[in-house]
């Protein structure tokens, strides 16, 4: 080997060395430390028809898929705080009717042979306790399942937003955090009336 390729390999192999020190490192943090690392900003507290649609969850594989509850795989859609975007009514529509209810075309639900398409066809009882657990599966705000962003301004989100978003989108849609400020100036409005 020349000069230049050993200095190369060498450098490369420290880099690896320290890459396998730190994630070594921070894994025995993780598992020494009591408290998580990240703070987890999902949650659930299911109800007797959560839990038997939870169990539908597991019986019927759907973690094949989906991830939830810390299980499964993300193939699709992470369910984890799916419940702070959409209600009950939401989620059983979309079991029972998937593309008329999401308004395009699915990957894995909808009309066979899709690969979900048993799922429409549950009986009306197990569709609803899967929706109830669904809608049970919350996320606290600003996290990245939630609908609503972190509370507070945000520099790092609004330099994304100056670097990022197209000029002609500024004019068309309204930052959610705008809309929130003033959906939030209305409700205390209606409450003095």
């Amino acid at each position: 080997m020349k000069l230049g390729e050993k200095i190369l390999f060498w450098i490369v192999g420290l880099l690896v060395v320290i890459t396998v020190i730190n994630f070594t490192v921070l894994q025995k943090a993780s598992h020494d430390s009591v408290k998580p690392l990240y703070p987890i900003l999902t949650h659930y507290d299911f109800t007797p028809a959560g839990l038997r649609g939870y169990s539908i969850y597991e019986h019927d594989n759907c973690y094949d898929c989906h991830k939830a509850v810390g299980s499964g795989t993300s193939m699709g859609v992470t369910l984890d705080g799916l419940g702070s975007k959409h209600d009950l009514n939401y989620f059983y529509n979309f079991l029972k009717y998937p593309e008329k209810t999401y308004g395009a075309q699915t990957m894995a639900h909808g009309a066979p042979p899709k690969d979900a398409a048993y799922v429409s066809s549950l009986p009306d009882s197990d569709l609803h306790d899967m929706a109830v657990f669904l809608s049970e599966l919350k996320a606290d705000q600003g996290s990245s399942t939630a609908y609503e962003p972190p509370k507070g301004e945000s520099s790092f989100i609004d330099t994304m937003l100056y670097m990022w978003t197209p000029d002609g989108w500024r004019n068309k849609y309204q930052d959610i955090r705008d809309w929130m400020k003033s959906k939030s100036q209305e409700d205390k409005h209606d409450a003095k009336q």
